[in-house]
């Protein structure tokens, strides 16, 4: 229903999933730098606001997990809500944020679909053929059809692509994914580094959210 509405309103989505297909041929597998030397993480998150409006917080932590940085964007979506299509809702407020920050990040972490996004190119993936920058997709399910699964590895072919890992006791697991610039092994690793307990997602994510729901609650008073 929601894409023939979306067809309805002159939206070329068959356009746009062949843009997808195209794109996800240049996603990296391989890593862009070398991660024991990283010492700034980002995580990144999305709130929604009650007038349609999404606010996109960005924080940074060093390798102690203490804050360096934090930023965010607020901005109205100009494409409509449709599973599958998310980088073009909220890329570009996303990319907003991004340029507000003045210290920069070795690696990206968003709760979004990379590789495993049905068409290989989740908002993880998008983001970081945008930003050229290693990005890490973390989610709790996975959608993608075509995909395969070998133990607690999701396959794209023969490809390894995300992995299926518990951060924390009697809680579900999370699928740590590819979204680009980055190898499955070094994504894992650096999300199980990451972990501080008792949250089950890597801290720069917890932070991000955190300062999302803060700037969230500041604009709504106002």
């Amino acid at each position: 229903m929601l894409e023939e509405e979306a067809i309805k309103k002159g939206i070329e989505l068959e356009k746009l999933k062949e843009e997808q297909k195209k794109f996800s041929k240049l996603i990296s597998l391989d890593d862009k730098i070398n991660f024991s030397n990283a010492n700034r993480f980002a995580g990144i998150d999305i709130q929604g606001l009650k007038d349609n409006k999404l606010i996109v917080a960005i924080s940074i932590l060093d390798e102690n997990n203490n804050l360096v940085e934090e930023k965010y964007s607020l901005g109205k979506p100009r494409f409509p809500y449709i599973p599958g299509f998310r980088a073009y809702r909220e890329l570009q407020i996303i990319l907003d944020a991004y340029n507000k920050l003045e210290e920069g990040a070795d690696v990206f972490f968003i709760e979004a679909q990379g590789l495993t996004h049905p068409r290989g190119l989740g908002l993880a993936s998008h983001l970081g053929l945008r930003i050229d920058k290693p990005v890490i997709a973390i989610s709790t399910e996975i959608s993608g059809g075509s995909l395969k699964k070998s133990g607690d590895f999701i396959l794209k072919g023969n490809k390894k692509i995300a992995q299926r890992i518990i951060t924390k006791e009697e809680s579900n697991p999370i699928y740590v994914g590819i979204g680009h610039n980055i190898s499955l092994k070094s994504a894992v690793e650096l999300t199980k580094k990451l972990i501080v307990f008792p949250h089950k997602l890597p801290e720069p994510i917890i932070l991000a959210r955190k300062f999302a729901k803060k700037a969230k609650k500041e604009l709504e008073i106002k």
